[in-house]
Parts: C-alpha cells; sequence; structure tokens
C-alpha cells in the first residue's frame, strides 16, 4: 500500500497541477499523511531548476499550515484522531512517556523533528496536545521545514541530478547527525 502510495505522489510531480499537488502534499504529511512532500520536490526541481526556491517555498508553506491542522488534532482532537495517528506509527507509548517533559524542550524537538527523518506529524500533533505554545511551535516549524526544503532545493538546483541519490538516501541522516552533534555540544559546554 505505501509503495502505490508512493508511486501515485510521485506521479503527480509531473501534473499540470505540480505545484498545488506540493503544497497539498506537504500539507497533509504535517498531520498524517506517511510521503513526504520531497518526493514531489526532487523531480519537480530536477526537471524545472529555475524554480527550485518556488518549489521549496511552496513546500514550506504547505507544510507549516499542515503543522497546525497537527497541532489542532493534538490540542482538540487527541483521543479522536490524534491517538489512533501516533498509534500507527507506533508512537503512542512513546507519546506516553515523552509527554510530561515536553514543554520545556518543545521549540527543539519541533526544530530537531522539522529536519531529520523522525516523522514531523507526531511532533505537530504532540505540540497541541501538550499545549506548546502556539508562536514557539511556529516559529520553531519555519526555521525548521525552511532549512529542510530550502537545503534540498539548493543542492538539487546547484548539482542537479547527480544529488539525486544523495538526498534521498542520506540528507536525513545528515540533518540527524548533525543535530547529535550540536545537542552534543551544547550539553559538552554545559556540563564539562
Amino acid at each position: 500500500m505505501i509503495r502505490r502510495l508512493y508511486d501515485w505522489t510521485l506521479s503527480l510531480a509531473d501534473s499540470r497541477n505540480a505545484l498545488w499537488a506540493l503544497f497539498i502534499v506537504a500539507f497533509v504529511e504535517s498531520s498524517v499523511f506517511p510521503i513526504p512532500p520531497d518526493v514531489l520536490m526532487i523531480p519537480m526541481i530536477l526537471a524545472r531548476p529555475s524554480r527550485a526556491w518556488l518549489i521549496a517555498g511552496v513546500a514550506l508553506a504547505g507544510s507549516v499550515l499542515g503543522g497546525l491542522l497537527g497541532y489542532y488534532i493534538g490540542w482538540g482532537l487527541f483521543e479522536s484522531v490524534g491517538r489512533p495517528v501516533l498509534e500507527f506509527y507506533g508512537k503512542d507509548a512513546y507519546f506516553d512517556d515523552f509527554s510530561q517533559r515536553y514543554n520545556e524542550y518543545g521549540a527543539w524537538a519541533v526544530l530537531i523533528a522539522g529536519v531529520t527523518p523522525f516523522p514531523y506529524k507526531v511532533i505537530t500533533i504532540l505540540s497541541g496536545s501538550t499545549g506548546l505554545n502556539l508562536g514557539v511551535f511556529m516559529v520553531a516549524s519555519v526555521i525548521a521545514r525552511g532549512l529542510r526544503f530550502f537545503i534540498v532545493a539548493a543542492l538539487l538546483w546547484k548539482f542537479g541530478a547527480p544529488i539525486r541519490t544523495f538526498i534521498e538516501r542520506y540528507l536525513g541522516w545528515l540533518f540527524a547527525a548533525f543535530v547529535v552533534l550540536l545537542i552534543g555540544g551544547f550539553y559538552a559546554v554545559r556540563y564539562l
């Protein structure tokens, strides 16, 4: 099922309404959809590198607005919608343990989830259910998703098709390693 969904999402890149499709995929991915907008972004940018920044901007707008939907699901629909989404992704037990300390580091969680392979939708729902300050959530979302989408756009714009495999296989993990090093550095400076 996921493979068919992936293939269908990828086919949208060739459609006449690809920018709208990207916006919608980015929007729903931030709250419930399992396929990331990168699946659409990459072929769209490769086909028209001159539109790389527009494409990244559309993905950013869709993702941040979709993040608001995820936040609302957590805030107002957690038991009926949010918990089943978290159960689908196997994050429900994790959610219960983590939510108690979440707001203390919520902005960092949004930043980390926004650039790493961790499902961003889990963080959007968690942010709403724990009542993370909406302004903090929005700023962190814009920064994180902006970094993710504009770095992908910049790499594709600069290097074209040869960088595609690197982005699809390693960029998410590279972001994750960077975050680990960043947090480790903060920890070392503070406690060592």
